[in-house]
């Protein structure tokens, strides 16, 4: 009997340091799994997440994707080239942007971003739209589309605090996102609006930036045939989208004299008649200086 005294306090002693012992019924689900099972769970969590990366961002129905291809390359069969900028380019020495070449030629047009939604005018615009003309650029302005405020609220704002000219580029929208409450019809009705409010100002179609997936998905209904279309795509030899358009946005790396940041870089789909043919104005005169470039 002292033996199995002894032997029931030293079992006990042991619980007591050891701590008690889980069931298995009590043990994660995850740890009854088979090593194969692990195996299947993590490729397909890679399986899922590459797809998804490739698709969104790398792809040829991808925007944007800064690094993975390294420096851009320069789509072929296209000699009018162009960038746009905003305070993000910071202050543009102007004196080597007009002699800088894209793809051994020079920079014909200049887009510059102005407003944003319904209060908010772009620290550089200012600067960057006089300098742009002052130094030989075919020039353009982007309102960039909010939605936190009316499309009415911005076509006005837009309209105050910019005045394109003669010889200007048609007054642009960039549209890149659409609301998650808002049908697509109510939103197409939005930026249809916006458009038409601009366009009674300037009597021209504006220019509708966007990315080729949004393009696709939002504005491909044939109210928007009419308007010019300004194609973000980028790492790609060929623009996917099928459809008329004006002018792609290539890269958002490129790299200029005069420009300390990185700048997006823009193809004109036709000639340099066929971009000044397409700036404000441009229909009342029958004389278009068709050989002058920016100075250089």
């Amino acid at each position: 009997m002292p033996d199995k005294l002894v032997y029931l306090q030293h079992h006990k002693n042991k619980k007591r340091k050891g701590g008690k012992k889980s069931s298995p019924r009590q043990r994660s689900w995850l740890r009854r799994l088979p090593r194969w099972a692990w195996w299947l769970t993590a490729l397909l969590v890679v399986g899922t997440y590459v797809f998804v990366f490739y698709f969104f961002f790398v792809g040829p129905s991808g925007f944007r994707w800064r690094a993975i291809y390294g420096e851009p390359d320069y789509p072929e069969g296209y000699d009018i080239h162009g960038i746009d900028i905003s305070h993000h380019q910071g202050k543009i020495d102007w004196e080597k942007l007009r002699t800088a070449m894209i793809n051994r030629g020079p920079v014909r047009f200049v887009m510059i971003k102005a407003t944003e939604g319904g209060d908010y005018l772009d620290r550089r615009f200012n600067d960057n739209f006089y300098q742009a003309r002052e130094n030989g650029f075919i020039r353009g302005a982007y309102h960039f589309w909010s939605n936190k405020n009316g499309a009415r609220e911005q076509a006005y704002f837009f309209l105050d605090k910019v005045h394109l000219e003669e010889g200007d580029l048609p007054p642009v929208l960039d549209v890149e996102n659409k609301p998650k409450d808002v049908s697509d019809e109510d939103f197409q009705r939005d930026i249809l609006t916006w458009l038409h409010i601009v366009e009674d100002r300037y009597h021209v179609k504006p220019i509708i930036y966007t990315y080729y997936k949004f393009k696709e998905r939002y504005l491909g209904d044939e109210r928007f045939d009419d308007y010019p279309f300004w194609i973000a795509h980028y790492y790609v030899k060929k623009l996917e989208y099928t459809g008329k358009w004006k002018f792609w946005q290539h890269t958002d790396v490129g790299r200029l004299p005069g420009i300390e940041t990185n700048v997006d870089l823009n193809v004109y789909n036709g000639s340099y008649y066929d971009l000044r043919m397409l700036t404000i104005g441009s229909g009342e005169n029958e004389e278009v200086e068709v050989n002058s470039p920016p100075l250089h």
